[in-house]
């Protein structure tokens, strides 16, 4: 039956208590001990079986115990000062304020397909979103005027359970929006906010919610409403689910819908991030609003847009890559070549590296590198790897000088802390510990904190992780229906006393979640042979539902456990999510990583847990290739690469039990003094937290992307739209006055002042005439490209050197001028080069133009 009405109904809560009802609206609650404390307080049963939803639990609690707490003082002076902090947190004055204090206003906007708050709010697969919501959380700590942007899936990413094969099964349930932490947004007569996408032969409609994260506003676009079709209402049903055809409906309205709803809050944003090129289309939409609202031509849109966009790639190969078909890019957003006045092909050619291959398939992410003022990587090693893998777009550029920066990743530390840990940190370090810099005097207050304390909070910690465990294991057990003894069995999985080996991340086969278990007798004898020096492994995650061989670890995990009768001392922990994994980073004693590198973007599970005080076992890749891996952990190798990736898992398993064996079981149990205080094993810990917490932590990494993406993003976008885009327009007619004539420019003679035997630190001077044709001096960089030569004759470890302007000769030809030095002996090499110039230009690179002297 069908309802004639419908009605939202809140929680009804007594005026002493709506206090609570604020708090809870708010995520800062996911990060301030004391609020989470007060939501467990008022019905610790409740907050567990909400999965940590105070909305829920306000909507559900009964009115007798409400009615209780209004006449409990300790719990009503908890409240208000939960609300002050509250209060505080969106007043404070912040980092931002102070670095941008005489700047315009501005706003940046944030998009991604998932976001990981909270374990109430299930719209994320892994660690993509986890640091989209603590790129939010640190957004709001230093105060940027930043929104977020994305997608609220009604099933979200799907609950993980095992069959009694131990196979991964599915199973999606319904989130329930009204019993959430989110808003519905509302027009000023209070009808629902809602935007209208354009798709083929019809517009899809969308409604818009608010999660408020500390200041930050998240806004969700949710498709699941009338007058939408069965198809358009599954739109925003499932997080990466459906085929390619749902794909590119979810990217439409993530990318497209996302910028029509910023438009239609009223936003006036200045800096654009796509995190992950999921987003990408958001580029063509802007365009198309210049054009047709602004009154730009393409050519002055595109400059516009592109230089007030940031893009981040987490992936590390190109099958990671969403790529569409041609003729399904025209089918869904061929009428954007019209508006832009672009033939099919040129416009198709905005997503393909190479634009003469004219069946080539269209690349989001190469649309988004188009499209971007600003682009990097997610660690050192990665943004390596993204140079190399995107070279082709910058043709000409050698690979180290390709514009795709890194930022190395970081989490959020006070939501991946422990609680007791954290308040253990507040004692000894104060309360800035969480976003203080690495060279601050805090970090020289570790050894401070008491070795006794430090161990004994840790095994709190360790046997909170193992009675979750133990009770989560039963529930799914039971949900089963598995046999009494069965579920009696998983009522003493894990030694509360044992070396405990954490391995918890998404299950793609790059990961390597069976290594560990290559030699299945010495993994055993590990685990077997020394009943004083027990090891036991806790595993946990997700593999997507269509990657079988993904599931097939999972299965292959299962199987060994239940064949090897290891059932107490090796754990899968079903349905990972953001609640387990807090558990496991703070209870286990080391984080397992074993990727094959360099595939490994970054990574940040092991980041949680050094926060924790957990050293690091891993590969040297993502984030663990740029740590000290030896005072905070072990590397498993040397960071070589492998053709072979069979002999490349033979070495590195082998050398995985070399180290657990020879080196980490033993200082783990060894060296224990009178009290069983293992001291070796906590200064390890200690050089965890001081080395990488201050670092490896979302407050470096947001304030890294302010400084060196956000604000000169929006500063550009300030400039080149003023006075009605004048400056936009003169930069757009300079570039295509450039890429006319660009290759005109002819290099026609080098004098070198030296011979080709010289010394160390001699000065070499160079002058060098170029025709520029109808280009000026103040259009080109003139530089020399000095560095040492490798086997293949190429000039490697290059340091580019800026010639000065001389005037012209007599032949019209412009002259340069410039010193070089050489630092080091050896083969070393020379040559120049001609780049654009224009103080307009993010970077030289932008017009993706260069001339180089002809070698000899």
């Amino acid at each position: 039956m069908q309802p004639i009405r419908t009605f939202n109904v809140s929680p009804s809560l007594p005026p002493r208590l709506e206090p609570l009802r604020r708090l809870a609206y708010n995520l800062h609650w996911d990060w301030n001990v004391d609020t989470k404390d007060l939501f467990r307080r008022l019905d610790s049963d409740l907050w567990e079986s909400s999965h940590h939803n105070p909305v829920l639990m306000l909507g559900t609690i009964s009115q007798s115990r409400l009615l209780e707490v209004v006449e409990d003082e300790g719990f009503l002076a908890q409240m208000d000062r939960a609300n002050r902090q509250l209060d505080d947190y969106l007043q404070e004055r912040t980092w931002y304020q102070k670095q941008r204090e005489q700047k315009p206003k501005e706003c940046y906007a944030y998009f991604s397909a998932e976001f990981g708050l909270v374990d109430c709010l299930p719209v994320y697969s892994g660690g993509l979103g986890v640091l989209a919501g603590d790129h939010l959380k640190s957004a709001s700590d230093l105060g940027l005027p930043l929104v977020g942007v994305g997608l609220l899936y009604q099933q979200g990413y799907f609950a993980q359970y095992l069959n009694a094969d131990g196979w991964q099964q599915e199973r999606y349930l319904l989130n329930d929006f009204y019993n959430m932490p989110l808003h519905l947004e509302r027009n000023a007569d209070g009808s629902e906010l809602q935007i209208a996408v354009d798709y083929p032969g019809r517009k899809v409609y969308a409604r818009v919610w608010r999660v408020q994260v500390g200041t930050v506003p998240l806004y969700l676009l949710d498709t699941n409403i009338e007058p939408n079709n069965t198809y358009d209402h599954d739109i925003t049903d499932q997080l990466y689910g459906g085929d390619i055809d749902m794909r590119i409906h979810q990217e439409i309205m993530l990318g497209i819908g996302g910028v029509q709803m910023l438009k239609a809050l009223g936003l006036k944003v200045t800096a654009y991030h796509m995190n992950e090129g999921h987003a990408a289309f958001s580029a063509l939409e802007r365009i198309r609003l210049l054009i047709q609202e602004e009154g730009l031509n393409y050519v002055q849109a595109r400059q516009v847009v592109a230089s007030s966009n940031i893009f981040t790639t987490h992936t590390p190969v190109p099958a990671g890559i969403d790529l569409f078909a041609p003729e399904k890019m025209l089918y869904y957003l061929g009428y954007y070549a019209e508006i832009f006045g672009l033939p099919k092909e040129q416009f198709l050619g905005l997503g393909r590296e190479n634009t003469g291959d004219l069946s080539g398939p269209f690349s989001m992410a190469v649309l988004a590198l188009k499209m971007a003022t600003f682009s990097n990587g997610v660690a050192q090693l990665h943004g390596v790897v993204s140079r190399q893998m995107f070279q082709g777009l910058w043709k000409n550029v050698p690979v180290e000088e390709v514009p795709i920066a890194a930022i190395t990743n970081g989490v959020h530390a006070r939501s991946c802390v422990a609680k007791s840990t954290q308040e253990l940190y507040d004692r000894y370090l104060g309360p800035n510990w969480s976003s203080a810099p690495p060279d601050s005097p805090l970090w020289e207050r570790m050894d401070a904190i008491p070795d006794e304390e430090l161990w004994r909070n840790h095994e709190r910690c360790r046997l909170d992780m193992i009675l979750y465990v133990r009770e989560h294991l039963v529930k799914h057990l039971t949900d089963r229906g598995a046999s009494a003894s069965e579920i009696v069995q998983a009522q003493e999985v894990l030694d509360p006393y044992a070396f405990t080996i954490g391995f918890a991340r998404r299950f793609a086969t790059y990961k390597r979640a069976t290594l560990w278990m290559r030699d299945l007798d010495r993994i055993k004898r590990l685990l077997l042979a020394n009943k004083d020096r027990k090891v036991q492994f806790v595993i946990a995650g997700k593999a997507h539902p269509k990657d079988i061989p993904g599931k097939e670890l999972i299965r292959e995990i299962n199987h060994f456990i239940r064949e090897q009768h290891l059932e107490k001392q090796v754990v899968f922990v079903p349905n990972y999510d953001i609640h387990i994994s807090r558990l496991m980073v703070a209870g286990c004693d080391i984080w397992l990583n074993t990727p094959r590198r360099p595939r490994e973007a970054s990574g940040t599970s092991g980041m949680k847990a050094a926060m924790n005080g957990l050293p690091n076992l891993s590969v040297l890749d993502g984030w663990w290739d740029e740590a000290d891996y030896v005072r905070t952990g072990w590397a498993i190798g040397h960071g070589e690469n492998y053709d072979d990736p069979n002999y490349q898992d033979e070495v590195e398993a082998n050398a995985l039990y070399e180290l657990l064996e020879k080196e980490v079981v033993p200082l783990f149990y060894e060296h224990r003094d009178t009290d069983g205080l293992p001291r070796p094993w906590v200064a390890k810990m200690k050089d965890a937290i001081r080395l990488n917490c201050p670092f490896f932590n979302t407050a470096r990494m947001v304030g890294e992307y302010a400084q060196r993406a956000y604000f000169p993003a929006s500063d550009r976008y300030h400039t080149l739209t003023v006075d009605n885009y004048a400056p936009a327009k003169e930069l757009a007619a300079w570039k295509e006055k450039l890429g006319e004539h660009w290759f005109n420019i002819k290099i026609k003679d080098i004098d070198v002042s030296a011979v080709s035997d010289i010394e160390v630190n001699q000065t070499v001077a160079v002058k060098a005439k170029v025709d520029l044709a109808t280009l000026t001096n103040n259009d080109v960089q003139v530089e020399l490209y000095q560095g040492a030569i490798d086997a293949n004759g190429e000039i490697v470890n290059a340091v580019p050197v800026v010639m000065h302007y001389q005037g012209e000769d007599a032949q019209q030809l412009s002259t340069y001028t410039g010193n070089i030095t050489y630092t080091a002996s050896g083969l070393q090499g020379l040559s120049l080069r001609v780049l654009p110039k224009n103080k307009n230009l993010a970077n030289p690179y932008e017009p993706r133009l260069i001339a180089w002297a002809e070698s000899e």
